[in-house]
């Protein structure tokens, strides 16, 4: 049980509303875009540990729905290399199948000799050779038909590469935040009470500044059945930093004033809490804000801990530096004892 405060006849019990005196209702309005049903009805984390929400948009149709700039956008560079090399070999194999339908008279200069490549495999070749306007001289197209291919073939090369071009510049050039969160939340003793803290490191070379977070609480709403989720915002002992060179850890006390005040961890399991968490700052090298998100579940929290020092021993010239490899770090930390409430008047 987190915390424990005064009934009115003196007696002591777990309180979980996240009030001192009455429960105030839930503010109504207050779904953060995800809407009733989805509240009510999901049973899944709302937010992936990457940041991508876990609902699936459906209905418009394939053509309609398809974007493929954003897609390229956004893929992994290895899926986006993957799919401009699958495009490039698809490209110059159909030039090729179409050189050779053409005939064995539309290029000169195809060795027929023995042991020389299958003809489609120098056709092949050939248009690699149109496409990427290398042009050896050796193979050169005879035919008004093979003309008419060279010159689409040409045209096609060109503009794939200015759209591949102008991919890989906007994906080196679209600002975003590389966050890096610690594996777990922790339920940590803090000052006179407890506190459920994260940390984060900037994994770039890059610096970010002016750096905001908001941590937002969703849970079922305990004792109405089919109300849906609640999302309540959390207070932060510290909920921006101008600068962020090194690490920040995240703390949200929790004290009679918080959401969790009196709950225990069952209580939290069972109303299948989840922290959200967004993070916004201003990017230095792009002059852009950037935006980055995560969240935590309740089994992604760790009770009874605390983070282990990040810091290396000071350098001679007296520099101080962090281990980022040590940000998932922790040791157990025995939560303080649970207070017995005090008289009316003491």
């Amino acid at each position: 049980m987190i915390g424990r405060k005064k009934n009115g006849g003196g007696a002591t019990g777990p309180v979980s509303a996240g009030t001192s005196g009455a429960s105030t209702p839930p503010d109504p309005n207050r779904d953060l875009g995800f809407g009733a049903v989805v509240s009510r009805e999901s049973r899944q984390r709302l937010l992936n540990r990457d940041g991508s929400f876990n609902v699936v948009r459906d209905g418009l149709g394939f053509w309609r729905s398809l974007s493929p700039y954003h897609f390229l956008l956004t893929a992994s560079w290895p899926r986006f290399l993957g799919l401009v090399l699958a495009g490039y070999l698809g490209i110059n194999a159909l030039f090729g199948f179409a050189f050779l339908a053409c005939g064995p008279d539309a290029l000169i200069g195809i060795d027929r000799s023995p042991g020389a490549l299958p003809l489609y495999l120098q056709d092949f070749f050939f248009s690699v050779q149109t496409f990427a306007t290398i042009g050896y001289g050796a193979t050169s197209p005879h035919s008004l038909v093979a003309h008419w291919l060279v010159t689409l073939e040409s045209l096609a090369g060109l503009l794939s590469l200015t759209l591949v071009t102008g991919l890989v510049f906007s994906r080196f050039a679209r600002p975003g935040a590389c966050i890096l969160f610690s594996e777990r939340a922790l339920i940590a003793p803090f000052r006179d009470h407890t506190a459920i803290m994260f940390r984060i490191a900037n994994s770039r070379s890059n610096q970010l500044i002016q750096v905001e977070a908001k941590v937002i609480l969703g849970r079922f709403r305990e004792g109405t059945p089919g109300a849906g989720r609640e999302f309540l915002p959390l207070k932060l002992e510290r909920d921006h930093v101008e600068f962020f060179p090194l690490s920040w850890t995240l703390v949200h006390p929790i004290d009679e004033t918080s959401p969790l005040w009196g709950q225990t961890r069952e209580q939290i399991e069972e109303a299948s809490t989840e922290l959200l968490i967004l993070i916004q700052a201003f990017d230095e090298t792009f002059s852009q804000t950037v935006l980055t998100r995560s969240s935590y579940t309740a089994d992604e929290m760790t009770w009874g801990a605390r983070f282990t020092n990040l810091f290396n021993p000071p350098m001679p010239d007296g520099t101080l530096s962090i281990d980022v490899s040590k940000l998932h770090d922790t040791e157990p930390a025995e939560l303080p004892p649970l207070r017995a409430a005090l008289p009316d008047g003491g």
